[in-house]
């Protein structure tokens, strides 16, 4: 019994056993916790829970992912830093967020110029 309950049994017994509601003081709680967080919900598909028991498909290993930095793409393209931020937050130039920096996969570089390439002739 929690001390509310105790206080709240205490009161009851001194006014006959009846249960006093006083003005501005909180009745009692209910215990527990409510029906509705206690109903089952379905687990979704991609859960672990919800895969098939019994031999596990293993995915194919992917091929390495190099990553480089903002500094390093600068200098593989010969431009400023503060170009290489400007094409990544256009959306030009792919990158990954880690933490408060930028990592740009090498395959990204290749493909922006790759496409950016211009034939003058």
């Amino acid at each position: 019994m929690t001390m509310p309950q105790r206080h709240a049994t205490h009161h009851a017994a001194q006014h006959g056993g009846q249960l006093v509601a006083r003005p501005g003081v909180p009745g009692p709680r209910p215990l527990g916790r409510p029906m509705a967080a206690t109903v089952a919900r379905p687990v979704p598909a991609a859960h672990p829970a919800a895969m098939p028991i019994g031999r596990q498909s293993v995915p194919a290993p992917r091929a390495a992912v190099t990553f480089l930095t903002v500094a390093e793409v600068a200098a593989m393209m010969r431009v400023s830093k503060m170009t290489v931020y400007r094409l990544v937050h256009a959306g030009e130039l792919s990158a990954v967020r880690v933490g408060r920096s930028f990592r740009v996969p090498e395959r990204a570089v290749q493909d922006y110029l790759r496409d950016a390439y211009t034939d003058i002739a």
